[in-house]
This record gives structure tokens, C-alpha cells and sequence, in this order.
């Protein structure tokens, strides 16, 4: 009830504030306010909007160091990262050595690669800083470390943030990811296990474990440790988005939903939830509750490509193929570097009749990811299907140059050989994918009906079992 009221209460300021600026007038906001307005259109992703309330806030308040701040980090979140180094110049004038504007000047200049300056910078902040809050210097300067590759002291850096914080989910993952480049993230259990050890009903220390669990993709492990995290706290949401997705990985939809759906009773929807129990939905073929999460995720954000891909999918197994190609068209505007999504266009524009959408969609994929096998496979069928079986065996040649370790595209190579009644080329192919994957040799038979084919590359299919 708190979580639902919060959120009234928020959208009731966001309605305010939008009518003041429709009707052009004044009305005084306390910077609580502004502040608030202004993290909810950074967390809508509009950052250009949430300068327009940093504009009329620091009209209002024109000597906020921390307004001056919000409006900083909103044009370094724009990208222009010189203006924003400009501004926080001006905060350093108005409240010279405050530990937060030189914190976010340090994470500006990792932004802008310029890490040797940023380190320089938040060493010296470590001297501004009580105890308590060092937690995020000890972050910035792991990120900065980071960013020049000495992990070494980037792990030093983000073990001193967990050490001062353990609640920085931050630092707990960059430290992961540094772990795991440097190779020591499955002999780093027992540095997460010491947190336990020194406090058994720490949340967070079983949290912490758990999520390390889950990077060395150690499932079980890790919904045992979220599993104890919940126990000590029932309330800790982020366990839950954890627990859900480690299910995901298990194949186990049922139990991810129940997560799922437990943490919307906890705070306020959100896009990953959303999308989360679509995506459990669909993988258990109830694809009419997939779409209407899927747009419930929309609501949230209309910009979210994989929610148009997903509804797109799921048309597709329900035969609306036009439908489909109409969401998938939408995510790839959204986002058109994703190989699966035109593939996925392809496979239904093919569907919907048309042929040459689809191998125009194919042809984008290949551009984007070359190594899928059914890329090839799919997009020479199409030139199979028209009786083209040269192109659909020269196109296919290329995918195997590609990825030649893959047998299913030697099987599919026999297929179109002997369609095109080049049987020598043909059975010779089939020894090579008999040789990479005996057992995939199935698939030749959903080509060929034919029983006196059937028989015939059956001989020859037993008699490389019995040479071998």
C-alpha cells in the first residue's frame, strides 16, 4: 500500500509539473520536489526533459550546489560531457571540497576516458569523505582502475566498497566481473562466504553469495543462498528478481513466475518484471498471457525492443503472421543491430508469402551475425523451396566456410544436393556430417518421403556404423 500511494503521489507531482509548463506559469517547487521530477524522467529515459526542470529549478534555487549537481550529471547523461565538467566548476566555486560534486566530476572523467585524472581526483576525495560514505569513492575508483585495465587494484577498490558497504550492488558486480576476467571468480566463494561467517542473518551477505553463484552458473547454489536471503528478509525484492532468473535458467517457468509476481507485491512495476513473466509465459506456450505482458512492459516504456520482438514471436506461433512482422519491424526500428530480429522477419515474411522480404531480412542478419546456423539454414530453404537448389547450395557453402564445425548444415547440403540430382556431391557430404553428429542424421528423412530414398541413404548411413 506504501509503494502504490508513493507512486500516486509521484504522478500526481508529474502531472503538476507538466500542466505548469503547458499553461506557462510560475509555481515554486521545494527542491525535494524538483528533485524527485527530475529522477523520474531520467529513470523514463528522458534526459532532455529532465534538463528542462533543472533549468527552472536553478531559477528557483539559484544557489543549490546540489541542483547545480543534477543538472551536471544530466548533461554528462546526454553526452556532452565538457559542459558538464563546466557546470561542476561553478558548484566547486559556490561550496569549495564537497566530497559529491568531486565524486561526480571523477565518474564524469571515466565517462571521458580521462581515468588517470579521475583516479588523481578521488584519491584526494577519499580525505572529504566520513567513513560511512566511502563506499561510492572506493566504486569510482575501482570503475576508474577499471577502465585502464589494472584490475588488480580496481578488485582492491570494490572489496574496500563492499567492505565499508556491503549493500553496493554495484561493487558487487563489477567486482564479479573483474574476478572473472582475471579468472578467480570460482575461488572467490570463500571471500563472499566470510560476510556469513561474521554475521549468518546478514541478507545482503547471503544475497551477495547468491549472485556470485549465479555468475559461475552454479543454479542450484545460488537459489539455495537466495533462497536464506528471503528467509532473513521477505521483503527484499532483489533476491527475488535473482531467484526468478536463475528458475529461467533451470527451465523451471512455474517457479520464476512466482517470483516474479512476488516482487509486484513489493514495489512498484517495472519493464525487467514485466518482460520477465512474458518471457516465462512463452517459454510455457501460453502465448496469449506473453502478449498481454508483454504490453503491459509497453506501458512502461514504448521503447523496449524485445517486448515488440516477443509479441512478434508469439503471433507467429499463432499464425498471425502479419501481425508479427508488423512488431518486428517496430523493434527493429528501436534497435536494428539485433541479428535475431531479422531473422525472425525473415522467417515470418516467408511465412506471409513474401519471398523477397524475406531474403532481403536475411541478408541484414548475415550482416550482423554470421555464425548462427539457422541463418543458413533457414534462408536457404527459401531458395530450396523456389527450386533453386544451386543458390540454396552455393549460400549454404558460405555458412559452412562460416561455422564448419556445425553437422546440420552437411545434412541440409545432402538434402539439396540431390535435389538438384547431384547424388555423388551429395552422399559425399553425408560421410563429413556423419562424422561430426551420428545422431542428427534424423533430420534427412523429414526431406525425403520417399521410401526407396529413405532406403538408400539408410544403406549408406549403416554402413559408416559399421566401418566405424
Amino acid at each position: 500500500m506504501k509503494s502504490f500511494k508513493k507512486h500516486e503521489e509521484q504522478k500526481a507531482l508529474i502531472q503538476q509539473f507538466e500542466e505548469m509548463l503547458r499553461k506557462k506559469q510560475v509555481v515554486f517547487f521545494e527542491l525535494e520536489l524538483f528533485e524527485n521530477i527530475i529522477n523520474y524522467y531520467l529513470d523514463q529515459g528522458k534526459a532532455k526533459k529532465a534538463l528542462t526542470v533543472c533549468t527552472i529549478a536553478i531559477e528557483q534555487h539559484p544557489y543549490s550546489v546540489e541542483m547545480i549537481r543534477y543538472t551536471a550529471q544530466v548533461h554528462a547523461n546526454l553526452g556532452d560531457f565538457a559542459r558538464a565538467i563546466s557546470i561542476l566548476e561553478k558548484a566547486e566555486i559556490l561550496q569549495p571540497n564537497d566530497w559529491e560534486t568531486c565524486l561526480l566530476k571523477g565518474n564524469i572523467l571515466c565517462l571521458m576516458t580521462e581515468y588517470e585524472q579521475a583516479i588523481d581526483l578521488l584519491e584526494k576525495t577519499l580525505d572529504l569523505v566520513d567513513e560511512p560514505e566511502k563506499d561510492q569513492v572506493y566504486y569510482h575508483l575501482g570503475l576508474a582502475y577499471q577502465g585502464v585495465q589494472n584490475y588488480d587494484q580496481a578488485i582492491f577498490y570494490y572489496k574496500k566498497s563492499l567492505e565499508t558497504n556491503l549493500d553496493n550492488e554495484n561493487a558487487l558486480y563489477e567486482l564479479a566481473f573483474c574476478l572473472e576476467v582475471k579468472g578467480e571468480l570460482e575461488n572467490s566463494v570463500s571471500y563472499y562466504q566470510k560476510f556469513i561467517d561474521k554475521d549468518p542473518y546478514s541478507h545482503v551477505a547471503w544475497y551477495n553469495l547468491g549472485i556470485i553463484y549465479t555468475r559461475i552458473s552454479n543454479y542450484e547454489e545460488a537459489i539455495r543462498a537466495f533462497d536464506y536471503t528471503i528467509v532473513i528478509n521477505e521483503e527484499f525484492s532483489s533476491a527475488y528478481y535473482n531467484l526468478a532468473n536463475c528458475f529461467i535458467q533451470l527451465e523451471s517457468y512455474e517457479k520464476a513466475l512466482e517470483n516474479y509476481k512476488k516482487i509486484l507485491e513489493l514495489e512498484d512495476p517495472s519493464v525487467d518484471v514485466y518482460a520477465g513473466i512474458a518471457t516465462c509465459y512463452q517459454e510455457l506456450e501460453k502465448h496469449d498471457l506473453a502478449i498481454k505482458w508483454y504490453r503491459e512492459t509497453l506501458k512502461l516504456n514504448s521503447n523496449y525492443a524485445e517486448a515488440w520482438y516477443g509479441i512478434g514471436i508469439s503471433l507467429d506461433v499463432k499464425e498471425k503472421w502479419m501481425e508479427a512482422i508488423h512488431h518486428f519491424n517496430k523493434a527493429i526500428k528501436i534497435d536494428p543491430d539485433q541479428a535475431d530480429y531479422w531473422l525472425s522477419l525473415g522467417d515470418t515474411e516467408y511465412k506471409a508469402g513474401n519471398v523477397i522480404s524475406a531474403l532481403e531480412a536475411y541478408e541484414e542478419a548475415s550482416l550482423l551475425n554470421r555464425y548462427n546456423p539457422d541463418l543458413w539454414l533457414n534462408w536457404s530453404f527459401v531458395l530450396y523451396e523456389q527450386g533453386d537448389y544451386n543458390k540454396a547450395i552455393g549460400l549454404l557453402s558460405i555458412g559452412m566456410e562460416e561455422i564448419p564445425e556445425e553437422s546440420e548444415l552437411y545434412y541440409r547440403l545432402v538434402v539439396y544436393y540431390v535435389a538438384a540430382g547431384r547424388y555423388k556431391e551429395g552422399f559425399s557430404y553425408l560421410e563429413n556430417a556423419l562424422s561430426l553428429d551420428f545422431e542428427k542424421h534424423t533430420v534427412l528423412y523429414d526431406f525425403f518421403p520417399n521410401l526407396e530414398m529413405q532406403k538408400a541413404l539408410y544403406k549408406i548411413i549403416e554402413q559408416y556404423r559399421n566401418k566405424n
